[in-house]
């Protein structure tokens, strides 16, 4: 029976509601911390935004951020929010300074929603204003205001004090991970030169801007010296290492694109056309570009992003009266770079000894490629190897941001994901038996091992990131010896031939409950032998206890709750001082007795329990 329509089934949702209601729209996927661009972190990001604008106006130095247990507070020393109108600035929509943009230019703010969606979807929400020896206080749940205080004296300097609470109504069993935030705040100096901003005591600085980023994410030594480039409103730094892959990290006015957009485009294409002017060859693209790391910032008045959470610039110009923002970047890059290669030729020998060497490897495996692509055809990928989900098949931006992808092994194991996965945005990929360990091995494995030539296939990343169909790649494996096993031959593989899937935080392990806990009326999953202890007195006497050896033990509809909303998930992490080839050598290479020594020096064993 079709539903009435009818001038009642019309509703005008408050700013509030709106925002809860649909939360995806202004801080993109909820999630719960587990990875880098769920909602907690982009509530943060949205009120320092605010605090860098103040910074980019030329007040306010320093930015304390505070996080304790589930609490975030942000102070900033900027001019401090007009007394008058704090309640209207942080709880009304189309309320803000960033309208004036002679008051903001060129700022990362620009419509004020992002502090209001900050208020709406947190428990508690208190915001502060410091102005000229006075204070402004009040304190929202959920967008309400509870406490409107008069205005106050003060002593303290001017600026904002935002403290906020995230709703766990709208975010279940979350969790800040202090990594994805240093990551943020680290970003956030190396585009401000002279901002600093202290993380729970923990100061961050830069001093060389997109060089000290450059150096902080490569794991390993370059090829050659980073090329470091300024002009007004563009700074661009880059290099090339010893990974496969490309590496781009891109903002506009201060926030971290991550998606890219016109201006990455235009920087890709630029790097390009530089390359082949000043050598004077015909280069193939790949050959110039695998292997990069690079940063490009640029500034653009009223910027226009795809999304309220602003991770991919949509603008086509530098300003109202500016160039495009393609030809500014072209025109920049191509003669700077043009320069610095004739003043450097050092610099521009070791770039064409890395794209001949490019160029061979392409070559080499290019027959290979060809077959393999018409295996991965006649494999019939959708039906045997790969479960693919509906978001593929009606693809948006919006639910794209929510698809997972779990590489499992084993017919039981994947077919219990399967049936209790959500066919709309989880996939599943059935691996046959242990992967192969590609430590040492050139790229030209991944085409000939069926296995890893259909995962990529599935993921698309072939040709990079740009292509990635899963946002979040998730590792499905037993808790037992074989599955750790499996784990780290799956991350070796990643992080040999395709490391920015687990730098740019898109691999995850799935956990899964290694005891059921219940009684005739309470069924309790537990993940760890403390949490079984806890559920077994809660249940009282005799509880029935089940210990989980595998995936493919836990029923379809047990399965269900462990990869839904409550879903569990590891991050794969890498930090500066995580050097990717060590890492191979020592775990994956062959130097078997240096690890055996490692276990025998870390095993304790307990005197007691030795006889004789």
């Amino acid at each position: 029976m079709t539903a009435k329509y009818s001038e009642d089934s019309i509703r005008t949702l408050d700013w509030k509601e709106h925002i809860r209601k649909r939360p995806g729209m202004y801080i993109g996927k909820l999630g719960d911390g587990s990875s880098h661009d769920d909602g907690i972190y982009i509530l943060i990001k949205e009120v320092i935004d605010n605090s860098i604008d103040e910074f980019a106006m030329g007040v306010g130095k320093s930015i304390y951020v505070d996080v304790t247990d589930r609490t975030v507070s942000i102070r900033d020393f900027g001019r401090g929010i007009p007394l008058g109108r704090v309640i209207d600035v942080t709880s009304k929509m189309n309320t803000g300074a960033k309208y004036d943009s002679e008051v903001f230019k060129k700022s990362v703010g620009l419509n004020g929603v992002g502090i209001k969606a900050v208020n709406a979807l947190s428990a508690e929400f208190i915001v502060e204003s410091f102005r000229e020896g006075e204070v402004k206080k009040a304190i929202f749940s959920r967008g309400e205001v509870i406490t409107d205080e008069e205005v106050q004296p003060s002593e303290e300097k001017n600026g904002v004090r935002i403290t906020f609470h995230p709703d766990k109504e709208m975010f279940s069993n979350y969790q800040f991970i202090s990594e994805y935030i240093e990551t943020m705040l680290k970003n956030y100096v190396y585009l401000n030169a002279g901002l600093s901003i202290y993380f729970n005591g923990k100061k961050f600085l830069s001093k060389n801007g997109l060089l000290d980023l450059l150096h902080e994410n490569m794991n390993s030594k370059s090829l050659y010296e980073v090329i470091h480039l300024k002009g007004e409103d563009i700074e661009l730094a880059m290099t090339h290492g010893h990974q496969y892959g490309e590496e781009y990290y891109s903002f506009v006015n201060g926030q971290h694109t991550t998606q890219g957009g016109t201006h990455l485009a235009a920087f890709r294409e630029a790097v390009v056309k530089a390359v082949r002017d000043f050598y004077k060859k015909d280069f193939d693209i790949s050959d110039i570009r695998t292997s990069i790391i690079a940063a490009i910032s640029i500034k653009v008045q009223e910027p226009i992003f795809e999304s309220q959470t602003k991770t991919k610039l949509g603008s086509k110009d530098i300003g109202p009266d500016g160039p495009s923002v393609r030809n500014f970047i072209m025109d920049f890059v191509t003669s700077n770079i043009d320069n610095y290669l004739h003043k450097n030729p050092e610099v521009a020998d070791a770039l064409h000894r890395k794209i001949i060497e490019s160029e061979k490897e392409r070559k080499a495996i290019s027959g290979i490629k060809k077959i393999a692509k018409e295996r991965a055809k006649k494999a019939n990928l959708h039906n045997k190897k790969l479960r693919d989900c509906r978001v593929h098949f009606n693809s948006t931006h919006e639910n794209k941001s929510e698809t997972s992808i779990f590489i499992t092994e084993g017919d039981s194991a994947s077919g219990s994901i399967t049936k209790s996965r959500s066919v709309n945005t989880q996939a599943v990929f059935s691996l046959k038996g242990k992967p192969l360990n590609t430590y040492g091995l050139t790229k030209k494995i991944v085409y000939e091992n069926e296995e890893f030539n259909l995962l990529q296939a599935a993921l698309n990343i072939e040709d990079g990131l740009e292509g990635l169909r899963y946002n979040n790649v998730i590792i499905a494996t037993d808790a037992d010896v074989d599955g750790m096993h499996i784990r780290l031959l799956l991350i070796t593989f990643f992080l040999q031939f395709f490391p920015d899937v687990v730098r740019s935080g898109h691999l995850y392990i799935l956990q899964t409950p290694l005891f059921r806990v219940r009684n005739k009326k309470t069924t309790k999953y537990c993940y760890t032998d403390e949490e079984k202890e806890r559920a077994m007195r809660r249940l009282g006497a005799n509880p029935e206890i089940t210990r989980f050896k595998g995936l493919g033990e836990i029923s379809p509809d047990e399965f269900k709750y462990f990869i839904g909303k409550d879903i569990r998930l590891d991050p794969v992490l890498m930090k500066k001082d995580d050097s990717v080839p060590d890492m191979l050598s020592y775990y994956m290479g062959k130097n078997t007795p240096d690890r055996q020594k490692f276990i025998i020096e870390n095993l304790h064993v307990e005197r007691d329990d030795i006889n004789g």
